[in-house]
């Protein structure tokens, strides 16, 4: 088992594009794989093991040196600051950072609320454009905040842009866009650099056609 590569992927539709990839470039996955309730699945013959984890967990697992590879989102990546290497850019799942509000906000310089997931990617964008703001984190249904007051706007992804207008809500500034991408442990790097290299080589090439 020392000689295969482990992979930490998010569950999920990035982990189903993820797959998707991997069978492209050639690696063998089981048919089942993509069906599996296990949080450690084997794919003996590509020689990879796979743990499924939380989005925000990828890199940890990864710089702890738990999986020698993984796919995040480049949200998570920026929010993380975890370190490990980031190799490539796999070009799916698709989307944007934005800041969002209900319609008719104005800035004001009374204390302004911003409610996030994502803390600390939030400060460091309000930093950017030197204002001031009180960062509020919230786990999940970012979209209510606004809406019950608790702050006056939201950082959050935005893919379509439906949940937001279902929500009364207006995109007010795009932040970053945001993909998938694959990243390696450094010392997993150094150890196992002819199967990693084959790996990044051969979804580089399936990237690039797509």
């Amino acid at each position: 088992m020392s000689d295969f590569l482990t992979i930490a992927m998010p569950k999920g539709r990035i982990f189903e594009e993820a797959a998707d990839l991997l069978r492209e470039a050639g690696f063998p996955l089981p048919p089942e794989f993509d069906d599996s309730r296990k949080l450690i699945v084997d794919a003996p013959e590509a020689n990879m093991r796979f743990i499924l984890a939380k989005p925000m967990d990828v890199p940890t697992y990864v710089e702890h040196g738990v999986a020698d590879l993984g796919v995040a989102g480049k949200d998570t990546m920026i929010e993380e600051e975890r370190d490990v290497y980031e190799v490539l850019d796999l070009h799916i799942s698709a989307c944007y950072m934005a800041v969002a509000s209900l319609p008719g906000y104005q800035k004001t310089d009374i204390n302004p609320k911003v409610a996030s997931k994502y803390p600390h990617l939030a400060a460091q964008y309000f930093k950017e454009q030197g204002e001031q703001v009180e960062i509020i984190k919230l786990n999940g249904s970012i979209e209510l905040a606004p809406m019950v007051g608790l702050a006056d706007r939201i950082v959050d992804i935005v893919s379509t842009g439906q949940t937001l207008k279902e929500n009364g809500l207006v995109e007010l500034e795009t932040i970053v866009p945001i993909t998938s991408r694959l990243i390696v442990n450094p010392v997993s790097y150094r150890i196992k650099d002819k199967q990693i290299d084959e790996v990044v080589e051969r979804l580089a090439k399936v990237v690039e056609e797509e």
